[in-house]
């Protein structure tokens, strides 16, 4: 039997957020959302275009990255 969990993000909207891992590692943009599946997030990147990323590729922008 599968058991189905919430998955906890740890990210908020309109946060600052970077792509960490992937092939697009280090493109900042805005988190917006978790998608159907919660494992993907769609963020805003820049010019507003706006993608789907796994949500384990995001990272948080801290003050001194952001610099």
């Amino acid at each position: 039997m599968t058991s189905i969990r919430p998955v906890e993000s740890g990210f908020q909207k309109g946060e600052a957020v970077v792509l960490g891992r992937g092939s697009y590692q280090g493109t900042p943009g805005v988190f917006l959302q978790l998608r159907a599946d919660p494992a993907w997030a769609d963020i805003e990147e820049s010019g507003g275009v706006i993608r789907s990323h796994p949500v384990e590729w995001l990272d948080h922008i801290t003050k001194t990255a952001a610099v």
